[in-house]
């Protein structure tokens, strides 16, 4: 918190906060004793009118989060959008922001990144979205859940499992903690350590990838398979007249990811 966010809350008419039980225990941790309403995902478009209505009066009204900074893969940006409609003034209050602190304390590229935020729950949409992020050069910024981390870097890694990144959580919290190796390294401690809190995966993105291209049977120096799926990873060793466990072991030693992730790509791809 920030004294400026401090003297903000204590002045304003109303606070409308994500979840008004954590907001509530910050607002007694600083002796704030304004008026709390709730605006989330579920009720802003019946709460977000209200607001605008209360603003259009003249009331001044802060827009809290529940974590990070509001208008942030959060619903407070369409409360923001429908202010400058009315031309009512929007003042940012800077905070903590995950996606920003995970970068930085990645070790990866900073001079350009693209944030991404939640990625889609289905493994089809995944695929969809990593489609469109082949070539992207900066590092790419993304939002997980814990219990949905594990499904989502499995499928990254049947595409990127030898890039870097960092899995980054608990952010400026007591348990902070930066995981960074391979894609396909993260995922097995994920595997092992399943995480706490959301995450934010800083994923390394085409222009610190080896320069040039190799094909199969030339080494692991050039990441010729980047743009492939598992499924046609191993088909392309088949092609080179490799068995099924050869083609497995070698795509996952490639892609830094185990042997049993290959197989189960295999099996969903036999079921589709």
């Amino acid at each position: 918190m920030t004294f400026r966010a401090i003297r903000t809350l204590k002045e304003v008419q109303l606070i409308a906060a994500e979840d008004t039980r954590q907001t509530r225990k910050l607002l007694t941790h600083y002796d704030i004793q304004n008026r709390l309403v709730s605006y989330h995902e579920h009720n802003r478009d019946a709460s977000g009118p209200e607001l605008i209505r209360l603003l259009l009066e003249g009331q001044h009204i802060a827009l809290v989060s529940d974590a990070g900074i509001p208008a942030i893969s959060d619903p407070g940006a369409d409360l923001v959008r429908d202010a400058v409609a009315q031309s009512i003034p929007v003042v940012p209050i800077p905070g903590a922001n995950a996606a920003l602190s995970g970068l930085i304390i990645s070790g990866l590229p900073t001079d350009r990144f693209l944030f991404v935020g939640f990625p889609p729950r289905e493994r089809k949409g995944i695929n969809k979205l990593l489609d469109g992020l082949e070539g992207e050069s900066g590092t790419l910024l993304f939002y997980e859940s814990p219990h949905r981390v594990k499904k989502t870097l499995a499928v990254i890694a049947e595409r990127w499992g030898g890039r870097n990144m960092a899995i980054v959580r608990e952010l400026t919290k007591r348990h902070e903690e930066a995981i960074r190796g391979t894609v396909g390294a993260c995922l097995e401690h994920v595997e092992e350590n399943p995480p706490l809190g959301e995450c934010c995966l800083i994923i390394e993105g085409t222009q610190t990838q080896g320069e040039g291209a190799a094909s199969p049977g030339e080494g692991n120096s050039g990441q010729w398979w980047s743009s492939l799926t598992l499924v046609q990873h191993v088909a392309r060793y088949e092609a080179l007249e490799m068995n099924r466990k050869e083609a497995m072991k070698k795509t996952a030693a490639d892609r830094g990811i185990s042997k049993r992730d290959v197989y189960q790509s295999l099996l969903e791809s036999d079921d589709e």
